[in-house]
């Protein structure tokens, strides 16, 4: 590794890399230029533009698609084994394994708790959430646990208020604890102090990178939700 973007800050040695940008999608393509890199990795996130600028400075660009499901995830680990001249099998078996040890207990519950997840409260009375088609969303429910936010119409929705008072959730997940929010501040939110997860201390931070990147780390995501949805099954 020659270089990486601002938001490729893990694991810990990562951020002695040199950076490259990519803070507001604004890349120096003299830096990456200068590294002399045998294989640049664009991701959905980088634009045809730069793409295409940084192929005509004769750099090889290879474009890998975010992954839609953890199979689809374990796909680009071994994609980009291959690319670098690795092998991913073991890693990827391991990984499998793990999913399939919370697939296993979670399967025979008949009843899945109702799940509020907060992306961003700056608006508490109008906070975002992980809906249709995220990762968010297919971790809850493949962690036991039923999305209130899966019923809207957009991937990243805000639901108000009173639709998550009415959805009642009993698990709220503070994706947002990284940026402060904590579980006392829920508590006093003017409003809030109906809901099931307020009252009954149901409510859990959690690090949001586990569940918004794609990689990896995403079945630490898995197990950490499994763990806060049912703790009695995984002691």
């Amino acid at each position: 590794m020659v270089g990486r973007d601002e938001f490729s800050d893990y694991p810990e040695e990562a951020k002695a890399v040199d950076s490259v940008g990519g803070s507001m999608g604004e890349f120096s393509v003299e830096t990456i230029v200068s590294l002399k890199p045998d294989l640049v990795l664009a991701a959905e996130i980088n634009t045809p533009e730069l793409i295409r600028q940084l192929e005509d400075l004769g750099l090889t660009v290879y474009y890998l698609s975010n992954p839609t499901t953890l199979e689809e995830m374990y796909t680009n680990l071994e994609t980009v084994a291959n690319l670098t001249g690795h092998d991913a099998s073991e890693l990827v078996e391991s990984l499998k394994a793990r999913v399939a040890a919370v697939d296993e207990k979670i399967m025979p519950l008949s009843s899945r708790p109702s799940v509020f997840y907060e992306i961003d409260a700056s608006d508490p009375a109008k906070p975002w959430t992980y809906g249709p088609g995220t990762f968010g969303d297919l971790l809850i429910e493949r962690a036991g646990g039923f999305n209130i936010g899966s019923e809207a119409a957009d991937p990243y929705p805000q639901l108000s208020l009173e639709q998550i008072v009415v959805a009642n959730p009993s698990v709220i997940i503070l994706g947002d604890s990284m940026w402060g929010v904590t579980v006392d501040s829920v508590k006093a939110r003017a409003g809030w102090e109906t809901i099931a997860a307020v009252q009954n201390g149901g409510i859990f931070p959690i690090d949001d990178n586990l569940v918004s990147r794609p990689g990896p780390r995403l079945v630490d995501g898995l197990e950490a939700l499994a763990k806060m949805l049912h703790p009695g099954l995984f002691e």
